[in-house]
Parts: structure tokens; sequence; C-alpha cells
């Protein structure tokens, strides 16, 4: 694989430097990109840079994972309108362990060979840096004026900048040099907003040491209707499966935008360019989604995580799916399904004394508003319980009826489900 000319056909590259290509056709290049720390978990806007990472080592080149334990103690100004938040040190630990593992799943750690990827962490650059030696041997070589026309620095100029984030691009930048030195890094890579920082670094390593650095960096990811990936725990799309489930992380990509799906099969799909084209040239696009959420619900979460997406959407929207399909749903699963559908509780207590459906839907919970309303839907044929018809109102529920000792499935008619936890 030719790295450039891979990420070129997939529309991965936004900005390059004077000479990049030449430098990866000379030999084994390492190339690194940094990760922010303050959130608890990676994005799917982080999973484009790591497929950048993993296409650099298919490549045969070697990758390496910048964990910012320094610099996000700083805070990026990059792409924001305001100051960051400052997170707590120990938020901080905590984050940056997390992230770490699910690199470790997603690169090449372990290998043998002299491309296996590598993780380092930039708080061990400047834990025993004072400030003096900082302002002396790396401030010195970058003057306001130039600090001053980065993009990141120009949009906050009106509401202010503290000089904390003021110096971001100092840290981000050193982290450049110091890696060139530490480790032979030659290339940085990164989001287009990043292209400030990593320029300054590629600067410094100029200045300081005569270096010849160079960068690559992609477009940001965006929505087909122009708006960015949200960062809030409920409009992200995480890769914790605790954060989004890999139920919802299937659903995404099945109900994504058509105008979006070329693009995120060109980001994050490992098939070759002839197959993406005939996929595409199928033009089923409910067929195209389906193989692509597969191939990366697979990739990030695994194949019992998969089947266990597909019994779920089978539970929910396979009118013919019975009894015996929810019963062979694990806890583990019925959690997700929890998720999805409404979820009330219900006392332990009521089951144990074996309460009837009357007191289950309408006192125990508020799925239905009335007893007479209860009676109705059973009248109806409306009411099942696990998959069961319930034709009497009488109907006893008692702990047999429990499903993983938790749940039970209430349903009324053919689009109303509950999922009741027993608590």
């Amino acid at each position: 694989m030719d790295f450039i000319s891979e990420l070129r056909w997939r529309g991965l590259i936004h900005d390059l430097t004077p000479g990049v290509e030449e430098h990866l056709n000379s030999g084994m290049v390492r190339g690194y990109i940094g990760f922010d720390p303050t959130a608890p978990s990676l994005t799917i806007g982080n999973y484009v840079q790591i497929m950048l990472l993993q296409f650099l080592q298919r490549a045969g080149h070697q990758p390496v994972a910048l964990m910012g334990g320094a610099t996000g103690r700083i805070g990026d100004p990059s792409g924001r309108d305001s100051e960051r938040e400052l997170k707590s040190y120990e938020e901080l630990g905590r984050n940056i362990a997390f992230q770490q593992k699910q690199l470790e799943q997603l690169l090449d750690f372990s290998s043998a060979a002299p491309n296996r990827a590598l993780l380092v962490n930039n708080f061990d650059f400047y834990a025993e840096m004072n400030v003096l030696d900082f302002l002396r041997d790396v401030g010195k070589y970058l003057t306001i004026n130039y600090m001053m026309s980065k993009e990141s620095v120009q949009r906050r100029l009106e509401t202010g900048i503290s000089y904390t984030e003021f110096s971001y691009q100092l840290l981000q930048g050193y982290d450049f040099v110091v890696l060139h030195q530490k480790y032979g890094i030659t290339l940085q890579m990164g989001g287009s907003d990043q292209f400030g920082n990593i320029t300054a670094g590629i600067e410094l390593g100029r200045k300081i040491a005569d270096l010849k650095l160079f960068a690559v960096t992609t477009p940001l990811l965006m929505k087909a209707d122009g708006s960015k990936f949200g960062k809030s725990a409920a409009g992200n799309i995480w890769l914790d499966p605790n954060l989004t489930s890999p139920y919802r992380f299937y659903q995404f990509w099945i109900n994504a935008d058509d105008r979006d799906i070329p693009k995120f099969l060109r980001y994050f799909s490992f098939k070759n360019r002839e197959e993406i084209e005939a996929l595409e040239a199928t033009g089923d696009m409910q067929q195209i989604k389906r193989v692509f959420a597969e191939e990366i619900t697979k990739r990030l979460h695994g194949s019992v995580e998969y089947d266990a997406v597909q019994a779920v959407s089978q539970l929910l929207f396979n009118p013919k799916a019975g009894a015996d399909t929810l019963r062979s749903l694990d806890a583990r699963t019925l959690r997700q399904v929890a998720e999805e559908i409404p979820s009330p509780q219900a006392p332990g207590s009521a089951i144990r004394n074996h309460c009837n459906i009357l007191e289950l839907l309408c006192e125990h919970t508020d799925i239905l508003p009335s007893r007479s309303e209860v009676k109705k839907a059973i009248q109806n044929n409306a009411i099942a319980i696990n998959k069961r018809k319930i034709a009497s109102p009488d109907t006893l529920i008692s702990p047999e009826d429990l499903l993983h000792g938790q749940y039970i499935m209430v349903e009324n008619g053919k689009k109303n489900k509950y999922l009741i936890r027993v608590v």
C-alpha cells in the first residue's frame, strides 16, 4: 500500500507539507498522532485518526499514539470559541488509562515487526522541566507574531484567550521535536484544525535543531447537512460500549443520511477501492449500510456483540420473533434492549407475591393508566408477557416469568414494547 495514494482516493487528505510523499517513499517512517485525554473515551471523530495510524501501519510505516498527559492539562484552543474547563489531574489520568486500552485494541502493539505501534505520553517530556527552562529552550524560538497568526488564536482574539491556551501550540510543537530526538519520528498527522499546531512543531524543529519534519492532516468529520459530530453524551458516538451501546452504534450507521455513506465507507472501511466501488454500484443503499455497519461494528465491538445487536433488532422489529428468540438473549443483550425501549421499574416483592397482570401494568408500573384500560387491552388480544398472549385479567405474574431474574417484556399491540426491570 502506498500511504498517500491510499489516503488520497479515500478523501482523507486536507493538507500535505512539501516533500512528504518522497519522504514516505524513502523507507520506513515513524509518524504520530496526539490524543486529547479530556473525554472519558475515544469517539468516532478520533477514529478517523486511528484509521490513519492503521493505514500507516499497513503501508509498512510505524504508527505512534501520543497521549496528551501534559497538553491535556493545558487545553487546546483549536476549534473552540471559549476557554476549556480544566480537568482535574485525577480525571485526566483515568481518561488516559482508558483511552490507552482502547488504542491497544485497535493498533498492533504486540507484533515483533519493526513497525509495531508505539504508545507515548507527553507528560514524560515535561514532568521534570521547569518554566525557566521551557521559556529559554522552547519559547525563545517562536515569535508572538508567528503564534498570533494561527487560526486557533485568531478566532479567539475578540472573545479572549488565556496565556495558558495561547501557549498550547508551544507544547504541541515541542512534542514533535522531542519525539524526533527520542524516537526518530518525522511525521505528524491530525485533523485539519491541528494544522497550525503541527506546523508550529515543524518550525520549532527547524529552528532548534535544523530538522526536516513533515505533516499530513485530514478533513474534519462532518455530516452531509453541514453539522459536526456532537461531543455531548447524547450526541456523540463513543467507542466505549458503556457510553454508546453496540446496538446504538450499529443503528447509527444504518440510519445515517444516504449522502454520508460514501464518505463513511472511505474513511472507516478496510475494503479496497474496487470493493467499495462494486458495493456502491449495486445501488442498494440499505444493503450497503448493512454491509458497512456489520464491518465496523464487528471491528470495534466484536462478533459476539454484533450477534447480540442482530438479536435485539430481531426482537424489536421482526413481528415473527417469538418467545424462543426472547429467552435466547443473555442478560447483557437484554440490557441493550432496555436502553432502546421504555423500561419502567417494578418491585421484586410484587413479583414474589404473584401479583396479577392488572396490578403489574397500572399499579406497579405506569404502562397503562387504569385497570379498565388493562382489561380492555386484554379483551382486544393486545397484551403479551414475554411473547405470550394474556387471555385473562386474572393472570398471575410469578418469579418464573423473570428473564435472567430481573426482566419482564410487555407488549401492548404491535408497536408498544416495554421491558420491565424488577428491582
